[in-house]
């Protein structure tokens, strides 16, 4: 029977966690006449597949997952037995895509439904070289598939860099044939919060879920490592640290399976994993002793698409001085603790002295607040609010008159449309944290130099961002605001 998209709805068996806006845009294509081009993308074990497969409810007339570095004959003939086994009947071996998609075509064909919906899975690992994959593909839709009302084209890929550059914004065959796009992001902590509980079973506090996203970040298949019943740390020992622990290698296979020349990715993020506040491309260049300035920025772009790094530029600085950061919780774990190292204890977790792991718990939890920032701005009220994000840093100076002023960093400024910026201080706790005179102080010196060398105007709030918010003592008062890990779990 056709697949009935009218009945099409949001998840209610708890199978699809979150991901309401785009199954919202899912079902209001499917709801249309004309044929659709989907293409689905984001960083790899995000979720892509588990949304599309669970949305339709599997009920495909074809589906196909490309295979990671195989050779053509042998995509072309998995190709082949896929079909064949939709069809009923055996199909002759195609020669190449342009066969095999002569093939698709001809079976769609002969399926007398008024809807149609075919799933290419992994699309960028069926573009083999020498291949003429995109071709094939593209003459595919453009000559049938975009003239066939009621099909449903959905092709999904990790590669986020070849689903932007090769379907989504195609400048060839593809150009403009894409109907939608849909962008799946990692989870953010109010869904890993849902997924823990109603998928796993999970019940544990707050606080241990903060810290599995610290390292795990919002990434549904390596949340769905996790054993219910087993303490965290012993689950991070098992996930990481025993012999033949799954996500031991992960880091490894993760750049492999995304880019074509996987060295110099991996080069760019173990290079920006040793300076928190992040490089210029200027210091990256230096670091990798390249003078490619324009492949590198070819590959700093594709790190940003993939959800690896983020790219800003510094208060009052120019576009020229953008500063990149890395920001994939997984990647940075895994640099600090596992790298290249061998002999690692299986219970590592279990007995790490917490000097060892306070350095990297601070930087981890800064991302997590930007990884939050709507969060952030409901519990300041301010959703309604224009507001820029953006981060500040000075070297120490010498004024003219002979004034002293010391090097200060910021790394999380809002600047609102009201002429308020809130200076962030986000601190990652045990407890409620403790301002003492002296880190009172600080603070002041350093919304001090930052309004001296800025020349600002607006009004200078200090937000402090923490675990478990502020205890009340003697320098509490200086705190303008206040921003607890309970609202980064509210529901943005």
């Amino acid at each position: 029977m056709p697949l009935n998209f009218n009945q099409l709805s949001m998840s209610e068996d708890n199978r699809i966690i979150g991901r309401t806006y785009e199954q919202h845009v899912l079902t209001n294509i499917c709801e249309e006449k004309e044929a659709r081009l989907i293409a689905v993308y984001g960083r790899r074990r995000v979720g892509k597949t588990y949304l599309v497969k669970y949305f339709f409810d599997e009920k495909f007339d074809f589906f196909f997952t490309g295979s990671f570095e195989t050779p053509l004959k042998v995509q072309l003939a998995l190709f082949k037995d896929a079909l064949s086994q939709y069809s009923s009947e055996a199909r002759p071996m195609p020669k190449n895509w342009f066969e095999a998609f002569a093939q698709l075509k001809e079976y769609l064909q002969g399926l007398k439904k008024e809807r149609l919906v075919v799933f290419l899975d992994e699309l960028p690992w069926m573009d083999t070289p020498k291949s003429n994959f995109l071709a094939a593909f593209s003459y595919f839709w453009n000559t049938w598939g975009s003239t066939r009302d009621g099909l449903k084209l959905v092709v999904c890929g990790s590669a986020t860099s070849w689903m932007l550059d090769k379907v989504i914004g195609n400048k060839g065959g593809l150009y403009g044939r894409s109907s939608r796009s849909i962008y799946i992001a990692p989870f953010n902590l109010f869904e890993v919060e849902q997924f823990l509980k109603l998928r796993k079973g999970i019940n544990w506090n707050r606080y241990q879920m903060l810290e599995a996203y610290m390292i795990l970040g919002g990434i549904p298949y390596y949340l769905d490592m996790l054993e219910k019943g087993l303490p965290f740390s012993q689950n991070i020992d098992s996930l990481f640290f025993r012999e033949g622990a799954p996500l031991r290698t992960e880091y490894d296979f993760l750049f492999r399976s995304l880019f074509k020349s996987s060295t110099v990715y991996r080069q760019v993020v173990e290079a920006l994993a040793t300076k928190t506040k992040g490089l210029t491309l200027k210091e990256i260049k230096e670091i990798l002793k390249t003078g490619d300035g324009g492949n590198l920025t070819e590959v700093l772009d594709n790190l940003c698409k993939c959800d690896f790094i983020r790219k800003y530029t510094a208060f009052g600085k120019k576009e020229k001085g953008s500063i990149y950061q890395l920001t994939d919780l997984f990647s940075l774990y895994h640099l600090k603790f596992i790298g290249n190292r061998t002999g690692l204890d299986e219970h590592f977790w279990s007995n790490i002295k917490e000097s060892i792991r306070s350095a990297w718990s601070g930087y981890a939890f800064e991302q997590v607040c930007l990884h939050h920032i709507g969060q952030i701005r409901n519990a300041l009220g301010i959703k309604g609010v224009l507001t820029n994000v953006c981060s500040w840093s000075s070297a120490k100076q010498v004024d003219e008159d002979g004034t002293e002023w010391p090097g200060m960093q910021i790394d999380l400024l809002l600047c609102r449309g009201d002429h308020v910026i809130d200076v962030c201080e986000m601190k990652y706790c045990q407890s409620e944290f403790v301002l003492t005179g002296k880190y009172e102080e600080h603070l002041r010196e350093r919304n001090a130099v930052f309004a001296h060398f800025t020349k600002v105007k607006d009004a200078l709030h200090t937000v402090l961002i923490t675990t478990y918010g502020l205890k009340q003592n003697l320098y509490s008062g200086s705190i303008d605001a206040i921003v607890t890990m309970e609202d980064l779990y509210s529901h943005n």
